[in-house]
């Protein structure tokens, strides 16, 4: 069975940014909320950090619950993983996600500065320095026989879409304006001329638009 590379729940402004600008330690997504551009998974019964029962069921669900299926690895980009840029100056930061990271897979960071790779549970990191082809083949191997999912951000999500490497995405556009940041696009037809596409509004207020290769 082909291997697909996915883009899962990605979700995005109204005007295509999927984080704001000034990314700090203190303000991971930039001067976007998260909490209000991801509150319709939040909302979901399926969300992992739930701390209350109920939740909303219906497709926001789906797609909270289907996050997780058939992965077996991760790539993201450097901005993802954490703050710093350039040279790593700090080699005890290992993500913002502390001991028991979310994803349960190997996870590659692209990178121009490596570092040695680490494990926190059970997710190891992997520091790559190549290509985006180099970096799949290697998540590919990686993931034995299980998708790998593209988690981002907008600006590595680019670099793989440029790479004609993706198989499907699927992105979530809040009803959220947010002006400047890191940009995945300024409108869905940008990539019509390589996937088909279903847009799907939901109850939320998000527009999930679901994008697989022609």
């Amino acid at each position: 069975m082909e291997q697909l590379l996915r883009v899962q729940n990605f979700t995005v402004s109204s005007d295509g940014f999927g984080a704001g600008e000034g990314q700090s330690l203190e303000r991971p997504f930039g001067h976007a909320n998260p909490a209000e551009l991801m509150s319709w998974a939040g909302a979901t019964a399926s969300w992992p950090n739930r701390t209350e029962p109920g939740g909303s069921r219906g497709l926001d669900d789906y797609f909270t619950r289907d996050f997780a299926r058939n992965i077996g690895a991760e790539i993201m980009g450097r901005n993802k993983f954490g703050p710093q840029r350039g040279p790593w100056q700090d080699l005890e930061w290992q993500g913002w996600w502390g001991a028991e990271p979310p994803f349960h897979t190997p996870v590659f960071v692209m990178t121009h500065h490596p570092r040695p790779s680490f494990t926190l549970s059970d997710t190891t990191f992997h520091f790559v320095d190549a290509d985006p082809a180099t970096a799949l083949g290697q998540a590919r191997e990686a993931a034995q026989g299980k998708d790998v999912r593209l988690g981002g951000g907008a600006t590595t999500i680019r670099e793989f879409l440029d790479a004609d490497l993706v198989d499907t995405l699927h992105v979530a556009v809040s009803p959220v304006t947010l002006g400047s940041g890191v940009r995945l696009w300024e409108s869905p037809d940008e990539l019509l001329d390589r996937f088909h596409l279903d847009v799907v509004p939901s109850p939320s207020g998000v527009t999930h638009h679901l994008f697989w290769r022609r």
